[in-house]
């Protein structure tokens, strides 16, 4: 018997998460035929089929309308681990629609509450289109999801590079290859304690090398273990020697 939902919220934010990871399994399905998109593999099927053009311009353009949204039991421990640890900082990389958005603001909502601490969901997203639509979602849920998002449209990158607190949590559901990039850039932030989320990458392996390797080389203060969700889920929780 599976356990009940976790998340606490009203009824018709509910029913919206419920709707949106509907959508995101059916778009995944047409375009997988694991039934889930791994943006390496994605990039080598393109590069195979169409060797004359950038296999990047492609797979954003292919993206461009698709959700690939955090599996739902994943978030559910994503919004069970912000409501245990205190959080109140999290930067998500990768929005996308802002599905996985709406777990984090609900969870940090609650934290905020909770210890009477300050903070924020600072979200992601380098498509204009995107961005908008994961607004337009927001405002449906209301003032309770709306209020904790800071939403920084544009290259990661460089938005990521100011005005960012000491993040409690950092969820990397991105393009593999910018998955390191991303983690240097908000690692100075990151606090003692801290805890790094990686979608897919047990089944991402390939693709994610780069930052698994960063993770666990010991001298860069990392303790890691891979969850046992579909296609892994890599928690990494920062305890440096010198920090």
């Amino acid at each position: 018997m599976p356990s009940p939902s976790p998340i606490e919220a009203p009824e018709h934010v509910l029913q919206l998460l419920s709707q949106l990871h509907k959508i995101s399994l059916e778009q995944e399905a047409a375009i997988s035929k694991t039934g889930k998109v791994m943006s390496s593999d994605v990039l080598d099927d393109l590069e195979g089929k169409q060797p004359d053009r950038a296999p990047k311009s492609e797979f954003d353009t292919l993206m461009l309308d698709k959700f690939i949204a955090l599996d739902e039991d994943k978030c559910h421990f994503v919004y069970q681990l912000i409501n245990a640890t205190g959080a109140t900082n999290v930067v998500e990389a990768g929005t996308s629609f802002g599905v996985s958005t709406i777990y984090l603001a609900l969870a940090v909502a609650k934290t905020k509450a909770a210890t009477g601490k300050p903070g924020k969901v600072i979200g992601t997203e380098k498509e204009i289109q995107k961005a908008e639509t994961a607004r337009k979602y927001w405002k449906q849920c209301g003032e309770v999801v709306e209020r904790e998002i800071d939403l920084r449209v544009g290259d990661l990158l460089e938005t990521l590079k100011e005005d960012l607190p000491e993040v409690d949590l950092l969820l990397l559901d991105i393009w593999s290859a910018l998955a390191l990039p991303t983690l240097k850039t908000v690692l100075p932030k990151l606090r003692y304690g801290a805890v790094v989320l990686a979608d897919n990458t047990t089944s991402g392996a390939k693709g994610y090398a780069d930052l698994l390797a960063y993770l666990r080389a010991p001298e860069n203060g990392f303790h890691n273990t891979t969850l046992p969700y579909t296609n892994g889920f890599e928690m990494s929780v920062y305890l440096p020697k010198s920090k």
